[in-house]
């Protein structure tokens, strides 16, 4: 099974070395055998198509706009490997396609009745309904990126709406995935300040990941950590430079994209590359938060504003004193499963209700499992802060470093109601089941607590009155 990841000769040294990087991280793909990434690499999908799926027909899957940026390319590689290519499969431009569960049924009903493997032009949505629509028809496919707008094109599982609840529907990553940084590089600007707000929240994510590792839940493996975290800091560093459309800084974000879908890929889980500020971003979206907006507010931006909310979240936390956690008082005042559930009740109605509930109550911990939980959690304590803060970075440097990208900073930006964004970091715990710093606060009863300092005169969010509401 070829594996491999390569970039064209005329590449920079720094795009060499993703291109290396990328390589050893193939080694443990599982789904993705080839993987193509530099200025120009458009021109080898044909040579990439041809060496995956021999003797198949190809289909492209584009919208009207990145059939405009690539389709023609895309086509032009592909027959001059010798490939037969079918009519294309356009979407819409107008209105912006979505990545709903609709949309995974009209592309399944258009490529069943074709003998060919569909090969997704374009970036997150596109993508991500190709993913879904050829793994419900049991066949491969491959992506050419047109943007460095998400971390989803190496990534196991698509992001899709299906009866109004953001979930990841499984299917395997794309046979062979192609980035293009000339082609990246030009486009919107805005779209890699998506990606830069996708990639930021790695950082929170991986706090989380040490919670769930110290308190027995869910272990990291530590060879998927560093396909995430190994070249993450590189990657955000030129902030400025990713606006201005620099290419060598384009690199960085992208390697950090593919790297981060690749450990995805790898984990069979999104746990290496998302966190609380995902679960933000989840529930804004299933709430249909600037989905009128022209363009609609993007899930990067969300992501974005969810990773400085939770880390800000974290720097109270990480001040409290856990190693005088009264387990007894926090046990005596846990809820039983249904008083859980009327709490889940209390926040929301249909239908979000109902996989509200589900998520939940799946991660519902008996009294005698609490009790267990939260005596590691004030033994671990030390550790915890320890590992945490050498993992995060102030929410203030985060703000920053997504305003110099052009990204989103804070709830005034996207027209989030002080109120709503506050009720957040409540309702966020209830939508996944994924251990995260929300549900160590809801388990010691500080989460109310907590948030509150945040909007206090010295929280991060009191330091502002359009995030107050005052």
């Amino acid at each position: 099974m070829p594996e491999r990841a390569t970039a064209p000769a005329s590449t920079a040294a720094t795009s060499a070395l993703a291109a290396a990087r990328l390589a050893a991280a193939m080694r443990d793909a599982t789904d993705t055998r080839d993987l193509r990434f530099g200025p120009g690499a458009v021109s080898q999908t044909g040579a990439m198509f041809a060496g995956l799926f021999p003797g198949r027909a190809a289909v492209v899957v584009a919208d009207e706009h990145t059939w405009a940026v690539a389709g023609a390319a895309v086509t032009a590689a592909l027959t001059g490997a010798g490939v037969e290519v079918l009519a294309p499969v356009l979407l819409a431009g107008r209105p912006v396609v979505h990545a709903d569960y609709d949309t995974v049924t009209t592309l399944r009903v258009a490529l069943e009745p074709l003998d060919a493997v569909a090969v997704a032009v374009g970036s997150g949505t596109l993508n991500d309904v190709t993913k879904r629509a050829s793994a419900e028809l049991d066949r491969p496919y491959a992506c050419v990126g047109t943007a460095a707008s998400m971390d989803g094109y190496t990534a196991f599982g698509s992001a899709i709406t299906k009866d109004a609840f953001k979930q990841t529907l499984a299917g395997p990553a794309p046979r062979g995935v192609l980035a293009d940084l000339t082609v990246m590089a030009g486009a919107p600007a805005r779209m890699s300040a998506y990606g830069y707000g996708d990639l930021i929240e790695k950082i929170p994510a991986g706090a989380d990941w040490i919670l769930a590792d110290e308190l027995g839940i869910e272990p990291i493996d530590e060879d998927v950590w560093m396909l995430v975290q190994g070249p993450l800091r590189e990657a955000l560093a030129p902030a400025a430079r990713i606006r201005a459309g620099d290419e060598a800084a384009l690199t960085g974000l992208v390697e950090g994209l593919l790297m981060s879908g690749l450990a995805m890929q790898v984990h069979k889980s999104s746990r290496p590359a998302s966190g609380a500020g995902h679960h933000f971003s989840h529930l804004w979206e299933m709430e249909g938060l600037g989905a009128d907006d022209d363009p609609p507010l993007s899930h990067g931006f969300k992501v974005g504003l969810g990773a400085v909310s939770i880390a800000a979240l974290y720097e109270r936390v990480l001040e409290e004193d856990l190693t005088t956690l009264d387990v007894d008082e926090c046990v005596a005042r846990w809820p039983s499963r249904e008083a859980m559930a009327e709490r889940v009740r209390a926040d929301f109605a249909e239908p979000l209700l109902t996989p509200a509930l589900a998520a939940v109550l799946r991660k519902y911990v008996t009294a005698a499992e609490l009790r267990a939980r939260l005596t590691r959690l004030r033994d671990r304590w030390p550790v915890i802060v320890e590992r945490c803060r050498a993992q995060l970075l102030p929410a203030a440097d985060l703000a920053r470093l997504l305003d110099e990208v052009g990204a989103v900073s804070h709830p005034a930006q996207i027209g989030l109601s002080p109120h709503a964004f506050r009720a957040t970091y409540r309702r966020a715990q209830m939508i996944r089941d994924r251990y995260t710093v929300l549900d160590l606060l809801t388990e010691t009863g500080r989460l109310g607590p907590v948030v509150d300092r945040l909007f206090e005169p010295d929280g991060h969010w009191g330091r502002d009155r359009t995030t107050t509401g005052e």
